[in-house]
Order: C-alpha cells, then structure tokens, then sequence
C-alpha cells in the first residue's frame, strides 16, 4: 500500500507545539514510564523525524546510551541535526528508509521505537521484520499511534463543516488491526498499552491551526474532498465557523488523543 504523504517539519513541529500547550497529559512522560529505558542502551528511533524522541531518551538517561535516529526526509533531519548541535551530535541521525531493507546490521539494538510513522509503510509485514532483525535477542519494540476512535471531535467538526464522509485514514484505520496483528505475528510478546490526552481549546484559533496543519498535507490522501488550493480555504473558514459556534455553545473543545502504545519483545 502506497501512500503520498510527506509530513513537513513546519506542521509537525506547529501539531506538537498544540499537543504540549492544550494537552492535559504528556505522552513523553507516559511512554518512558513504560519502555524503561536502561543507561547504556543502544537505541534506534525509526521514523525520527525532527529528532524529538531521540532528545527525549538522551535528556532521560543523562546521555548515556547510543541513540541513533533515522528517517526518509532531509528536511526534518537537517532540523534534527541542527537541534543534535546542541549537545555536542551525541546522536546519531541517518538516511532510514523503512521501505526499504536497514542499512544496518542484524541484533545490534537493545531497544527500537517507530512512533507515529509505521502506518505510512508500504508494506507492513517487512518494514516489522526489519525492525525485529536489527534488535538483539530479547531486545524491545515500542510503536505508538492513533487508534480508531482518536481526535473523534477533529473528525466530527470536519463532517459537520463539508457534509462528507472521512475518508479512512492510514494511522486510525491500520495501526490498531493490521499492524498490532503483524507485530503479534513476528515477535515473541507483545502487550498493547492506551494513552489518552484531552486538548482543550477555550478558543478557536489554536484548534483552526491543528486542524490546518493536519489537513495541509492529508490533501494529497483526502481527495474527494480537495482538488486546489482555493476549495482548501473554503472548507477551513466553514472548520472555523463550526468551531466557534460549538464553542459559542459548550464554552470549549475537548478533542482526545486515544493513542495506543505496543510494546513487543524479541
């Protein structure tokens, strides 16, 4: 299955800029409570974009541990190396595309993380038995993304504002079926973890701006409802208008991030 979509740092990092200001619960937080990172790890991030959680393992286990991040697009590695800058390029960042067989040799990693990016694979089924092969005997995997009932309000607002059916989306639609069945069927374990994050927004705009920076990209996977530019601008002023007259008439939105997190073992 392939999928047209390239997330583009500006949107990524203005999604994450949301999720921390408007979020009532921190998904940093939650997921190293459950993956247990140990000092002197070594790590793979696949998908890394930006490098968030590749700086989130080096700030909790005080920099010790090789971590290496990898990820299809220059753009956000060059924003990742920049940021690496920092702290000296304590991690490493590579050209990953998983896609594709790993650059890497097999049993190397202790632990490995693909958040919020395997439901763009081609082909689910390989792009797990590349992760499986690079990790050690006994090593761990921890995937995250959207479950099927996630940011039920962004959808619900976009239905009430064009009148259209959404279109089944790669993340929500695959990751807690296709993708958990696949994780199941190639490693020994795998326990299945929910996290749940209400973003409240007591104002439009902020919830105008996730919705813009989800959609301007998801228009290339969501076309029967965009054909240019302009029809895209049409349908985010009637996203506004829903907005305000919702919050007009609960006071606020609360939009809920439902999450799941699996972790799998070698």
């Amino acid at each position: 299955m392939k999928i047209d979509y390239k997330e583009t740092t500006n949107d990524l990092l203005k999604r994450i800029d949301i999720h921390n200001k408007f979020g009532g619960r921190d998904i940093d937080t939650w997921m190293l409570d459950l993956i247990q990172l140990k000092k002197g790890d070594t790590i793979l991030d696949v998908g890394c974009g930006a490098g968030k959680q590749c700086f989130s393992y080096y700030k909790h286990l005080d920099g010790q541990a090789k971590i290496t991040g990898g990820d299809v697009s220059e753009e956000l590695l060059t924003q990742a190396r920049l940021e690496n800058q920092k702290i000296n390029n304590a991690v490493t960042f590579m050209k990953l595309n998983f896609n594709k067989t790993f650059d890497l040799p097999e049993n190397i990693f202790d632990f490995e993380s693909c958040c919020f990016a395997i439901y763009y694979a081609e082909d689910i089924p390989f792009t797990i038995r590349e992760m499986h092969r690079v990790l050690k005997p006994g090593g761990r995997l921890f995937s995250s993304g959207p479950m099927p009932e996630n940011k039920k309000l962004f959808y619900d607002v976009i239905r009430e504002a064009t009148g259209k059916t959404i279109p089944p989306m790669p993340g929500s639609s695959r990751y807690g079926s296709e993708i958990l069945a696949s994780m199941k069927n190639t490693f020994s374990k795998v326990d299945v973890h929910i996290f749940e994050n209400p973003l409240t927004f007591e104002t439009a705009e902020p919830f105008v701006e996730y919705t813009r920076a989800s959609l301007s990209e998801d228009r290339k996977l969501w076309t029967s409802f965009f054909n240019d530019k302009k029809e895209f601008e049409k349908i985010m002023d009637k996203i506004q208008s829903v907005a305000e007259k919702r919050i007009k008439q609960e006071g606020k939105l609360v939009m809920t991030k439902v999450v799941g997190g699996f972790l799998a073992t070698k």
